[in-house]
């Protein structure tokens, strides 16, 4: 004779309450993650201006450079946050948040190898083709994230 089959609240009760159970750690996990990348950005923040006020004796330059490197990092942190956010509301991840902070990621690198070449002074010709090379490809990188974004937001529209 065969066994009796359980019953459904047998078979089920243990991988509902696994699955409850790490549904509610997946939010924490959520939550945790997003407050961490905002009070990163405020130290970030804070740091940065403290930066440039102390840097401000080795000249303007410099240390509006590294304020903005900062505060552009900061702008990447809020992004991260608003993602996490917006999951924590419609339980759902879209693309367009990582194209942005992709595109504001090669734009700070951007400034920020050019920033160093304006206080450096690039000399050597091995160093101008890695910086040529560098600009090049993040240059790249932004019109691909570009395209990219436009073709997103074009399919979304067609869908609604």
């Amino acid at each position: 004779m065969a066994p009796s089959p359980s019953t459904p609240s047998e078979k089920t009760w243990p991988t509902d309450l696994s699955v409850r159970v790490m549904r509610h750690l997946e939010q924490w996990g959520y939550i945790t993650t997003g407050l961490s990348f905002l009070c990163l950005g405020m130290i970030v923040f804070a740091y940065g201006w403290y930066l440039f006020f102390t840097d401000l004796q080795k000249g303007i330059l410099p240390a509006a450079l590294s304020l903005m490197n900062d505060l552009l990092l900061v702008l990447i942190l809020l992004e991260l946050f608003k993602t996490i956010m917006n999951y924590l509301v419609t339980h759902t991840i879209t693309l367009e948040p990582f194209f942005y902070v992709g595109i504001v990621a090669a734009i700070r690198d951007i400034l920020t190898i050019n920033a160093q070449k304006a206080v450096l002074h690039i000399v050597s010709d091995q160093e101008f083709n890695r910086y040529l090379v560098h600009i090049g490809f993040n240059g790249l990188l932004i019109v691909v994230l570009v395209l990219s974004l436009f073709l997103y937001k074009k399919q979304l529209a067609l869908k609604a």
